[in-house]
């Protein structure tokens, strides 16, 4: 026989047993085969689109609250997030920082502690200063009601911006007029301001939300005693957060020696530690997934060969070789193979598609940061996954095709 009359007669052969309509065990351990492998892929695609927009929505949430790297006045005894040590603005700093390769944009911040009193109700907040210039397009998709702070030139805004679980906590409501009290750290004196709300935001995120309120960084400076070209320190925005470490880094060195960059990640290194475990959770799914897919394909296809023992027995003495029998039952798992990762891959991505759209699947806020489970769907992992699988499969499938070299003609063919 010449090699391409081998492979059309394997191939012929497999198709015939693949679509045959015949009742058996065999077709049901098919199904239930094909069944497992979509169940596999789907389930590793839309773990990959659950973990992808959990980790991108909440870290977004955080990088637009602060940016992605802060740039302050070095104090290594004093926590990240407590008040800063006034720096000057400084030109020839703001240039280098500008024209790191990566960053994008640059703002200046400020915080101060204070106490909010409402309805004879306090609560302890951090004011966040910000400027005039300050990119509003950050922050304004968490606000719920309310407009922007207004800015003017000749003194401080008297708006400010209050979290949802502080306007439900002190009964604050948009417009209302709030007292804000500072506290001096040098002699313990009191000064209190009158502020209106002008909106009420809500991230998701409690260690924001519990402890921040938004306002004008001329009234910081004005109970700092601040001059007016002193600020807290930089936030920093860059084009790909993953290289925000190296960007930091970079900058580190740069930077005059008083001065320290930090990335936000470093701020608040709970939120991205719980982050990370989320890898841990969609490889232990994918392991999982991948074990219950080659099981079941070998067990079909073990189970596929001793169901046609004795056409392996006819096979043999008609003449045809091990490899060319074996390459029969490889076509008829590549067929189950294929069939299982199509399904998968529909379904998988019609689930990710219908939550991204519709929200059906919600979440406890307070718990996981998103009040739905988000959806991002990279598509070369998703496709990684389906050549992975193939991949996988079919080498494992080889495997039970090697009990064909151990069958004998004469007893396979007498084999009920």
């Amino acid at each position: 026989m010449t090699k391409p009359f081998y492979l059309s007669l394997a191939f012929h052969i497999a198709k015939r047993i693949a679509f045959t309509r015949q009742k058996s065990f065999a077709r049901f351990i098919i199904r239930l085969s094909i069944a497992a492998t979509a169940v596999s892929v789907m389930s590793m695609i839309i773990t990959l689109a659950f973990v992808n927009g959990f980790q991108q929505t909440v870290a977004n949430k955080v990088f637009s609250f602060w940016g992605h790297i802060r740039v302050q006045k070095f104090e290594p005894n004093k926590s990240l997030v407590a008040e800063e040590t006034p720096i000057k603005k400084n030109k020839k700093v703001e240039e280098i920082i500008k024209q790191e390769a990566g960053v994008y944009q640059l703002q200046t911040f400020a915080t101060k502690s204070a106490i909010i009193e409402k309805n004879k109700e306090i609560e302890g907040v951090l004011l966040k200063g910000i400027e005039k210039n300050y990119d509003s397009s950050q922050l304004k998709p968490f606000i719920k009601e309310g407009r922007w702070l207004q800015f003017n030139d000749s003194t401080y805004s008297k708006d400010i911006i209050v979290s949802a679980q502080l306007a439900k906590q002190l009964k604050i409501k948009l417009n209302d007029t709030i007292h804000i009290y500072f506290i001096s750290s040098i002699d313990g004196s009191k000064n209190y301001r009158k502020l209106i709300v002008s909106a009420i935001y809500k991230t998701g995120i409690e260690e924001y939300d519990k402890l921040f309120v938004i306002g004008d960084q001329q009234l910081i400076r004005r109970m700092s005693n601040w001059a007016a070209d002193e600020t807290g320190g930089y936030e920093i925005f860059v084009s790909d957060y993953h290289q925000m470490d190296s960007i930091s880094n970079h900058l580190a060195d740069k930077l005059p020696p008083e001065w320290m960059s930090k990335t936000i990640r470093e701020v608040y290194p709970n939120i991205f530690d719980w982050l990370n475990i989320q890898d841990v959770n969609r490889n232990v799914i994918f392991i999982v997934m991948a074990v219950v897919a080659i099981i079941n394909l070998i067990t079909c296809l073990l189970i596929l060969i001793l169901e046609r023992t004795r056409m392996v027995g006819i096979l043999k003495a008609l003449g045809a070789n091990d490899w060319l029998i074996q390459k029969l039952f490889l076509y008829h798992a590549t067929v189950i193979t294929f069939a299982g990762i199509g399904i998968g891959f529909v379904a998988g991505i019609g689930i990710c598609l219908i939550q991204q759209y519709t929200g059906i699947i919600k979440l406890d806020e307070s718990a996981y940061y998103v009040a739905e489970a988000p959806i991002y769907i990279i598509w070369w992992q998703v496709f990684a996954v389906c050549a992975g699988t193939t991949l996988v499969c079919y080498l494992a499938l080889i495997i039970p095709t090697w009990i064909i070299k151990r069958i004998q003609p004469t007893k396979a063919i007498q084999f009920r």
